[in-house]
């Protein structure tokens, strides 16, 4: 018998260890803390076959450049097809869809042709959440994909849908929903709605949304919600929706703000291109002062910097007007490390202390974060078409769309 228990207990610690070793879950939008770093834990190999990675499997998708959210042995994806906008919910393990919701959407962007969402789904508690183009925010069960509630949040709090529809994703936090809505009825731009049922909590600040999501991070020893919203930047108490702080972000006209809010050593960086540029904010006592505002260090037109070692990698410049390269650079002393000319635009994911970068014309980069030189470790065509969406990864496999194919990648140091 003891022999027996021994056994069990051991076949137990196994399967705990080996579970806890294979990293973790991409819940939401750039992953666990919304910052582009995945479970420390995580383990990539570095070296890939001439052919490049592995493909555990592979779905055809419908429009819309929605990354996926990955929780436990599920992933979720949002797109549309046809006339109605689609929420899967799909097996890690060979794609094959759990549960499926479909509703009816008329959404037709302002700019360029494709009609799909954007905001990648936040799961959290049991609860997936989406942002459809067209404004309507759902919740539903993670096991069943039964509803919970939805709100029309253009016609709710009158929000404007932007030049390409709603694209900030929700952000979940201790039972609330924070939500970068930029409704037009009075004090509607960030509105904070209750997980359980729905019920609007509270609603602050007046200005349009942006393309970026909020976050919640210490800032001058304070947790702080920080959003962008279209023409600005709020702190917000997450508890009330108090302004903290306030101040001007962004530019009026055909102008996009994307990326999100990075917080590196109690400071606030923000950055966007179309003239907009990057600033690095101080927060302490009284208001919020400006350490730098410059539009020649990191000009982000939607991917957000990757912070390692107090440096941040990112990409500066856009997708629709080259040239766009990867940049290393402090953010304190604005010094640039290294920039790789010309690379093109990508999407980053900081894993294993190494850099994932997924170029938008398909290929796939395993780089080193490395402060004295750009060097590339591994390399891959993963796709041949344009890729946006962001790419999502979970327990060593990697998470990737274009607008016809979703991929599932297999980048684990141990199989």
């Amino acid at each position: 018998m003891r022999l027996a228990t021994c056994l069990v207990a051991a076949a137990w610690l196994s399967i705990s260890f080996s579970q806890c070793g294979r990293g973790g879950d991409w819940p939401q939008i750039l992953g666990p803390d919304r910052n582009g770093v995945a479970a420390p834990d995580e383990r990539l190999d570095p070296q890939w076959p001439a052919d490049g990675p592995a493909q555990l499997w592979k779905l055809p998708v419908g429009r819309g450049f929605a990354g996926v959210a990955v929780v436990g042995e599920t992933a979720i994806l949002f797109d549309r097809v046809a006339g109605s906008e689609r929420v899967q919910a799909l097996s890690i393990h060979d794609g094959s869809p759990r549960w499926t919701k479909t509703y009816s959407t008329n959404f037709v962007p302002q700019y360029g042709r494709d009609d799909g969402p954007m905001s990648v789904p936040s799961v959290a508690d049991g609860a997936v959440v989406t942002f459809g183009a067209e404004g309507l925010l759902m919740c539903s069960e993670l096991d069943s994909g039964k509803e919970r509630w939805r709100h029309d949040t253009k016609a709710e709090f009158d929000a404007l849908e932007g030049f390409f529809g709603a694209g900030s994703s929700p952000l979940i936090d201790s039972g609330k929903i924070y939500v970068n809505v930029g409704g037009r009825q009075q004090q509607a731009g960030i509105v904070c709605f209750e997980l359980a049922t729905g019920k609007v909590l509270w609603k602050s600040v007046e200005d349009g949304a942006s393309y970026s999501s909020p976050i919640i991070a210490r800032l001058g020893g304070r947790r702080r919600l920080i959003a962008l919203t279209r023409l600005k930047c709020v702190v917000l108490d997450p508890d009330t929706g108090e302004v903290a702080a306030e101040f001007p972000y962004g530019l009026r006209g055909p102008t996009v703000t994307a990326a999100n809010p990075l917080v590196v050593s109690d400071r606030l960086f923000l950055s966007a291109s179309y003239g907009i540029g990057a600033r690095l904010i101080k927060f302490g006592g009284g208001e919020p002062q400006t350490v730098w505002d410059s539009n020649d260090l990191m000009s982000s037109q939607y991917t957000t910097c990757i912070e390692h070692k107090g440096l941040l990698y990112g990409v500066d410049g856009r997708q629709d007007i080259p040239p766009a390269s990867l940049r290393c650079f402090d953010p304190v002393s604005q010094n640039v490390k290294w920039t790789a000319r010309g690379s093109g635009y990508a999407t980053l994911i900081k894993a294993d202390n190494k850099l994932l970068v997924m170029k938008t014309d398909g290929t796939l980069i395993l780089a080193a974060l490395d402060s004295d030189a750009y060097q590339e470790l591994a390399k891959a065509e993963v796709f041949q078409e344009t890729v946006r969406a962001l790419p999502a990864l979970s327990n060593g496999r990697l998470y990737v769309r274009d607008g016809h194919t979703l991929k599932c990648l297999d980048l684990r140091a141990d199989r």
